[in-house]
């Protein structure tokens, strides 16, 4: 099967994708963007979170089939953001595992909320697990992220 759709603004096609592949796997191995991560496979960690015409999605659970003609937005299409900088200004990467689906769940947020509370901030970042942090440096990176 062929998927043609919208990958950070750029018309891309994956050949030879097979019924149950996964986005994450096609934009990982077919399409060269290893930014998301590969963690659980099962939706329950955030790492691959995308954007999937404009709304946050865990890749591993999206096939890639229904990207077909969508707009797919993912951590490298977010580079150059005020998220990034914030984070890494913070000290809230570590091993970095983590880091793109956080990214991607801080910049919806701030999509939605000029100035979110910690409750609110809690609450985005409620289905992202990092193993590293205590979180207070992430919490901090949103913080300085949402001041700007």
């Amino acid at each position: 099967m062929r998927v043609n759709c919208t990958v950070n603004g750029d018309a891309r096609q994956a050949d030879d994708v097979w019924p149950g592949e996964s986005l994450l796997y096609v934009l990982r191995e077919r399409l060269g963007l290893p930014g998301s991560k590969n963690a659980c496979e099962q939706g329950e960690c955030g790492s691959c979170t995308v954007y999937l015409d404009g709304t946050p999605v865990c890749a591993c659970l999206v096939a890639a089939g229904q990207a077909e003609g969508r707009d797919v937005v993912t951590i490298e299409g977010l580079a150059e953001s005020r998220v990034q900088e914030a984070f890494l200004e913070a000290g809230a990467v570590q091993c970095g595992f983590c880091t793109p689906g956080l990214i991607v769940a801080v910049h919806d947020l701030l999509a939605r909320e000029e100035k979110p509370s910690d409750p609110d901030i809690r609450e985005a970042l409620a289905g992202n697990l990092c193993r590293c942090t205590g979180y207070e440096k992430i919490m901090d990176a949103v913080r300085l992220a949402a001041a700007r």
